[in-house]
This record gives C-alpha cells, sequence and structure tokens, in this order.
C-alpha cells in the first residue's frame, strides 16, 4: 500500500481511524496541536491528584472490547476494568436515588419511589435492548452516506419510534418526575433534550441499566495511553506540539497539509479535528458547510468544568454524583431554547477516588465539577468563581458536610478554554447533538464533497457524540477510506 495519511488531531477517533488504517496497510501519521495526545480526554495530574479533563463515564464496554478484538486484542491487555456498584446516586432536593448494578436492584429503587414501577421499567429496558442490539450492530456502522442505509427490515417495523421522542416515551409510563428524570438523563450524552431525542436512542438506558457503568483503573486516560500504545505498534507515527495549519489542495485533490510552517506530502488527509475548525484550514471555495449552515446545527452544550483537590475524604457520596435539585426543564431550556447561563443549574460530580485510590493522594479526594451549559457564552473568570460558589453550597448541603475549607486547589475549563485548547466551534463540548434532523445520513459527511482525498471523523459526524460512537466514527471513515482510495 505504502499511501501516506496525515490525521489532525488524537482523539479517540482519530486515534480508532489511525489504527485500522495503520492496519490496512497505509502510513499513517497523527499531528495533535497540545503537548499530549487524547483530544478533549486529555489528564490532569496536580500535587498527587489525578483527574480526567474531558470524558468520565465508561459505558458500552462492549464497544471498547471489540475496538480491541479488531487488532487480535483485549481492553484487559492494556487496562483494568472495575463495575461500579452503585453506578451513581441521583440527588434530588428531599431524597436520593441510587442506582444500582443490575436491574433487581435498581428496580427495588424505583418500587421505592412509585409502587408498581419496576413492570414498565423492565418493559422499557427490554425494548431498549431491542434498540442497542439494532442501533450498535447495524445503523451505527453505517458511514451516512445515504437514507437508504437505514431501511432494513429492523428498522422498518420500528419507524414510528424515530419520530417519537425519549421524553414522550418515558412520561406515558411514568409519572414520578423523580423517576422521569432518571430515565431522560441518559440522552443527555447525546446532546439535546429529550423532547427533541427520537425514542429509538432508548438504546442509551440499556447502555445504562443493562451494561452497567464501569471505571478503568488510573481513569479514563488510560483507554487513550492503551490506543496510543496499539497505534504505535501497528506503525502509526504521532507527533506533538505539532499545529495544523492549513490543508493544502491542488486541482481538488488534497496534497498534504502545513504543520508548524513545514509542508508534510500526503496522499490523503483525514481531520478528526472540529469539523467547523477542519474545514478553516481550507480556501473557502473548498467548504462544504457555510458559516450559516454551522449556525443553524443544533450543538451539544459546552461545560464550566472544576478540577479540585480535597484534603480529606468525603462523605455520603459515590464515583458518580448527579444533583438534579432543581428543574431539569428550565436548565435545558437555558442550553437550548434561550441559551444564557442557569439561573438554578443541574451539575455532575466525579470522585474517581471512591473506587481507584491511586487518583488521589491518601485520606484525600480527587473531585471533577460539571455544569452543562450552552455553547458561545461569555466566560469570564468572574462568572466561573460564581457558578462554583453556587454549586458548593448546594453540595455541601445536600451531602451534609463542610468542604469549601478542604479545597486544596481548583482549576476550571469553560467556553474560553474549548476553543482555545480545541478549536470547538462555540466552544461546545460534545459535539452535534442527535436530534431526528441530525441523525445518520443527515449530519455532516466523511468524506469531502469538494475536495478528493479529504475526509472527516469524530463527534460532529457519523455516529455523534460520545467515546463508543467516536471510535465507531475512527472504524467507519477508515473503511470509507480503503473503499474509495485502493
Amino acid at each position: 500500500m505504502n499511501k501516506a495519511i496525515s490525521i489532525i488531531g488524537s482523539g479517540f477517533s482519530s486515534l480508532s481511524a489511525s489504527c485500522y488504517l495503520a492496519k490496512a496497510g497505509y502510513n499513517v501519521s497523527v499531528f495533535e496541536k497540545n503537548d499530549t495526545v487524547g483530544g478533549r480526554a486529555r489528564q490532569l495530574i496536580k500535587d498527587g491528584f489525578t483527574f480526567d479533563i474531558g470524558p468520565s463515564w465508561y459505558w458500552m464496554p462492549d464497544i471498547f472490547e471489540k475496538f480491541f478484538n479488531d487488532f487480535n486484542k483485549s481492553t484487559s491487555d492494556y487496562y483494568e476494568l472495575d463495575k461500579l456498584s452503585p453506578a451513581y446516586k441521583i440527588f434530588f432536593s428531599d431524597e436520593v436515588i441510587t442506582i444500582g448494578d443490575h436491574m433487581d436492584q435498581i428496580c427495588e429503587e424505583f418500587e421505592r419511589i412509585e409502587s408498581g414501577s419496576s413492570k414498565p421499567l423492565r418493559k422499557f429496558i427490554a425494548q431498549a435492548q431491542d434498540h442497542y442490539d439494532i442501533a450498535i450492530n447495524k445503523v451505527v456502522l453505517k458511514p451516512g452516506v445515504s437514507p437508504f442505509e437505514l431501511v432494513t427490515k429492523d428498522t422498518v417495523t420500528r419507524v414510528d419510534r424515530f419520530f417519537k421522542t425519549i421524553s414522550s416515551e418515558v412520561r406515558k409510563n411514568f409519572k414520578n418526575p423523580k423517576l422521569i428524570s432518571t430515565l431522560e438523563f441518559p440522552v443527555l450524552f447525546l446532546g439535546a433534550k429529550p423532547s427533541q431525542t427520537p425514542s429509538f436512542y432508548s438504546f442509551m438506558n440499556f447502555a445504562d441499566f443493562g451494561l452497567g457503568t464501569w471505571h478503568p483503573k488510573g481513569g479514563m486516560y488510560e483507554i487513550i495511553k492503551a490506543m496510543k500504545s496499539l497505534a504505535e505498534s501497528l506503525g502509526v507515527k504521532i507527533y506533538t506540539n505539532s499545529n495544523v495549519e492549513k490543508i493544502h489542495v491542488e486541482n481538488g485533490r488534497t496534497k498534504g497539509i502545513i504543520v508548524n510552517g513545514n509542508f508534510i506530502a500526503s496522499d490523503m488527509v483525514l481531520s478528526g479535528a472540529d469539523y467547523h475548525h477542519s474545514e478553516t484550514l481550507l480556501d473557502k471555495k473548498y467548504r462544504q458547510y457555510s458559516e450559516a449552515y454551522w449556525d443553524k446545527r443544533t450543538f451539544a452544550p459546552s461545560s464550566l468544568l472544576f478540577y479540585v483537590g480535597f484534603n480529606k475524604k468525603l462523605k455520603n457520596i459515590e464515583h458518580h454524583n448527579l444533583f438534579f435539585d432543581t428543574d431539569f426543564e428550565n436548565h435545558a431550556e437555558d442550553i437550548y431554547d434561550d441559551p444564557k447561563w442557569p439561573e438554578n443549574p443541574l451539575f455532575y460530580v466525579n470522585f474517581p477516588s471512591v473506587t481507584d485510590e491511586g487518583m488521589a493522594p491518601k485520606n484525600c479526594e480527587t473531585g471533577f465539577f460539571l455544569i452543562p451549559i450552552a455553547p458561545g457564552l461569555e466566560d469570564t473568570p468572574e462568572l466561573r468563581q460564581q457558578y462554583f460558589d453556587i454549586i458548593i453550597n448546594r453540595f455541601e448541603s445536600l451531602t451534609h458536610q463542610h468542604v469549601k475549607d478542604s479545597i486544596l486547589f481548583k482549576e476550571s475549563f469553560c467556553v474560553n478554554d474549548f476553543i482555545s485548547e480545541y478549536n470547538s466551534y462555540k466552544g461546545n463540548a460534545y459535539g452535534m447533538a442527535n436530534t431526528l434532523r441530525q441523525t445518520a445520513f443527515l449530519r455532516p459527511k466523511l468524506k469531502s464533497k469538494k475536495v478528493d482525498g479529504l475526509y472527516f471523523t469524530g463527534q460532529l459526524t457519523v455516529p455523534g457524540p460520545g467515546v463508543p460512537p467516536s471510535l465507531i466514527s475512527g472504524k467507519l471513515v477508515a473503511e470509507l477510506i480503503h473503499k474509495n482510495e485502493v
């Protein structure tokens, strides 16, 4: 083969694609603008505390296993996985719901909240499992080239589930608002309101309740290290501190990239960087999508993140904790309908040191706080501090402990950082939402329509937001390249 391909960015989708392309015989080079690989899944180590800067939920373990199996490897060759028990806690203003690590426990908890709710729950999750099997084994493995990819005997008989919403399906079966919020929460990983997400995406509920929540010992960055190791073993060359400044095109075909002022010749170019940013690296006549196009898309949220080191072990918490003590709908409206800083934000806190003591010094706690916000908002130090004060006060109240005096340090990351670190469009954190009008073939394409030899991968194209979909996106684009370029 010996054809050279340059890959822009080193996130999950780029590293995935690099492995598949190297295995197929291509000469693969990866160029990362930051000083470590991983894209949004980088790591912060400070004073003995270890933080995953980006993704912190390990769902769909089968997708990770399938990836490594494609190279005759297993996840266990690279990192140790623990199933979390319980999976997570949800804090409401007057109650805490604990999600166990198997369905019987979860059904007991649902019954505690709403008598008789376990029966519709089992039915709902059985349907979600059906959706999961179809989605993961058929729908998401399509490259988004044609609408006919979605037309199979499985999807035709379930076509109504693409036009109903998660919200309507959940509310048809459950009346308790806390249970509704619990079941609507997983689709937030897809980047849209439950009322705008097709009910077919209930497969996320099976990923949650059916497959469980896991933790790679050492943190999510262990996956990145594993993929980097695999890629390099296949011959991939990875260059950090390598900012791609332009995609060079001649006569409608890519000829390479300009990196830190130097031209790197390539037969093909694949960008796993932000799709909008990637097109700005092209002359205007070669861009597929206008600024008006991007402005009209529904983007997944951005986030205000805090990485906090505590000098003591905290009480009444689990590894994953959701704080839904304020109105779910109002916060969603502040993200999608009338974008502004939320008055009463929901938030999430991850304490990996609860189950993985090596991620914090002895008798200390590593805390990762996240507030979902609309992309494109004003981002100032004063706003960051204002919102930290809001959530830390609520955290203390709901977990019945004082923690502010135990903070050794805190670092923050928000809209401006997503733009400067990842060239993220409007500082979004999760890519483009999976609404009905932004699903499958309706998403930005893996292959450029205007430049031969130019391809894209990642959460703005197919299949969509999230770590497992990013692994799949890398595989899809590698297969498409091999099909078109051999």
